[in-house]
């Protein structure tokens, strides 16, 4: 069959399926792009020829966002499903970089498809070509090297079914998964090949659940049964396995509490009598003693982060570590066990070792803790403006237990960590791997399109939503029912604490007008984000009380349309403190006396949390 390369890239890409469990997905749900020289007459040609039966499109409007999107997508469809981006040579292709490290970072996958320079080189340099004097076969596409699990460059036609297939196997291992980069050169996208019939059959990457070594098995069996203060610390390999179910049943049987770290937050319903919560720097104070006493400690998908660990600190140096991970890279960390295998394979495995075993029971804390909580989410009645927590509580009012919460940077993170009742595995949302700001609306369009039977909610501070608010229009010119939540405090909350905290003053963090001394102390920008999101095309709701505020905010989710509630947040009234330490080092010697302070406080803490050995 005599196709262009990208005509063929688009038909094998349609053509490939995703199975677990006896249930199939498109692997390739649908391709994001913005066009221009580097790929509007290769991809841009083969799509509009296909048509959206084929493959569909979407029009991004950033390429960074594009990412983001498909990330989100891919997130919602437990790394089942992914969607590819494809951009021209130049600074479309460098604006993927930030998405593919996101991408990367959380072991989610999706296809990134750059135009590149001209394989046959009839001229040098093109428009948008780096050169580089000691490489002639270096682009800018070359920065995507590092930030993807898998690359390649299609230099001839005869190479792509074999790199079709390589990216194929990456996006469909869970252990292997990532941003996955085909570099396009674009004289190549449009040359003609005789392609075998084969390539375009229907295939089918079956996404097997590898069970545990059985010795291995055993081993971590007696190291719980011999464990006084067991702990299960739920990642997100959790959600990805959807081993939800099976987390619940293992620790109802067992007995063993269950921590969550951001990734695996949702893990557990939040009411279940062995749930204790966030654990880490962002942690409940439940979860974080626990972790503390904890001798045994099952970590189930997680990648045991600087904030889940608190630098290190968190856990007794003696504890024992057992990892259930399908990454050998993350089951080997903590010095630990490694159980290589599915997080719902290798619990289902574990109870049975375990049978007829129960930890001893200990008083966690958890009623006082929630009584606590109660009061920072004002169930009992909110305040207005509203403490971010309040405005989280009015959240958790009005949403249903299926609906997602999208969210990724500032200080709502580690709010909604603490303070999220969580009723469904698939309702938080937090991409806190990358914690990268401007995530939040186009990945919650990704979202919406993955599961459109849920309504899906994405929190927006206004230093994120300044950023990268441009896939509003998408959403507009597609008819996805998102619905944004713009919280407004003026400025980088969250590096605002930060820096007061190491005694940098919260310098460059606020939104205001310079100062008399030339620092931003003035007054606040007069910047109106709502009728900035009105004029995009949302429908805006701009709630004064309390009781308006949820009344938006049930208004929102009743819309058919995309919509923002704008709500301005008191940052004099804080949520809770963390709970345990995170290591952000502060300048030795300073002349500000609340560098010297904050030096002094950061000291004594790194001296207090000891040597942290553990790999």
């Amino acid at each position: 069959m005599r196709l262009t390369v990208a005509q063929a890239l688009v038909r094998f890409l349609a053509a490939q399926y995703t199975e677990r469990d006896g249930v199939r997905h498109r692997t390739v749900a649908g391709m994001w792009g913005i066009f221009g020289h580097g790929n509007v007459a290769g991809i841009g040609q083969a799509l509009r020829e296909a048509g959206p039966d084929v493959m569909p499109f979407h029009q991004g409007r950033n390429e960074q966002a594009m990412v983001h999107a498909a990330v989100g997508h891919a997130r919602t469809t437990h790394r089942l499903s992914a969607m590819a981006c494809t951009t021209s040579i130049g600074p479309g292709a460098t604006n993927l970089v930030t998405g593919a490290a996101l991408a990367t970072v959380n072991r989610l996958p999706v296809l990134l498809l750059p135009g590149d320079v001209f394989a046959t080189r009839p001229a040098d340099p093109v428009l948008q070509q780096l050169e580089v004097p000691w490489a002639q076969d270096v682009s800018v596409n070359d920065t995507l090297r590092p930030v993807s699990r898998h690359f390649d460059r299609i230099w001839r036609p005869e190479m792509l079914p074999a790199a079709l297939l390589q990216a194929m196997r990456v996006l469909t291992d869970p252990a292997e998964t990532g941003a996955v980069t085909l570099a396009l050169p674009q004289d190549v996208q449009a040359e003609a090949y005789d392609w075998p019939e084969a390539l375009f059959r229907t295939r089918v990457w079956h996404v097997r659940r590898p069970v545990p070594d059985a010795d291995a098995l055993a081993e971590a069996a007696a190291l719980l049964r011999a464990a006084r203060r067991p702990l299960v610390v739920a990642g997100g390999g959790v959600r990805h396995a959807q081993a939800a179910p099976q987390l619940a049943e293992f620790a109802a049987a067992t007995g063993i509490p269950v921590a969550e770290t951001q990734a695996g937050k949702g893990s557990l319903r939040w009411d279940h009598p062995q749930a204790l919560g966030a654990v880490g720097h962002t942690g409940t104070a439940p979860a974080n003693a626990a972790a503390r006493a904890a001798d045994v400690v099952l970590g189930v998908g997680t990648r045991w982060t600087d904030f889940t660990t608190a630098s290190g600190s968190l856990f007794a140096p003696e504890a024992h570590f057992v990892n259930l991970n399908v990454a050998s890279l993350d089951g080997h960390k903590m010095a630990g066990l490694a159980l290589t295998g599915d997080a719902r394979a290798g619990l289902a495995a574990l109870a049975d070792e375990l049978a007829g075993h129960r930890a001893p029971a200990h008083d966690h804390g958890l009623a006082d803790w929630r009584a606590r909580t109660d009061a920072v989410l004002g169930l009992g009645g909110t305040q207005w403006p509203p403490s971010q927590g309040e405005l989280i509580g009015a959240l958790g009012a009005v949403l249903h237990e299926r609906d997602v919460l999208v969210n990724a940077a500032g200080s709502l993170p580690g709010d909604l960590h603490k303070l999220w009742r969580a009723t469904d595995p698939d309702q938080y949302h937090v991409e806190y791997g990358y914690s990268c700001m401007g995530y939040e609306i186009p990945a919650a369009i990704g979202v919406r399109l993955a599961a459109p039977d849920r309504e899906v909610f994405a929190l927006v501070g206004d230093g994120t939503y300044l950023m990268l608010p441009t896939e509003i229009v998408t959403a507009v010119q597609e008819g996805i029912p998102v619905n944004l939540v713009i919280v407004q405090n003026h400025g980088y909350a969250s590096i605002g604490g930060l820096s007061a905290q190491v005694g940098a003053e919260g310098f460059g963090t606020a939104y205001r007008f310079p100062g008399a001394g030339g620092d931003f102390t003035g007054a606040p920008l007069p910047v109106d984000l709502a009728a900035n999101a009105a004029s995009l095309g949302l429908e805006v709701f701009t709630p004064g009380s309390a009781h308006e505020l949820r009344e938006a905010l049930a208004a929102a989710r009743a819309s058919r349309r995309a919509t923002a509630v704008y709500v301005e947040t008191d940052p004099a009234r804080p949520t809770l403190p963390p709970d345990a330490w995170w290591d952000v080092p502060v300048a030795e010697v300073s002349a500000l006396a609340a560098t010297h302070s904050a030096y002094a406080a950061y000291a004594a803490r790194a001296r207090a949390a000891g040597p942290r050995p553990r790999l």
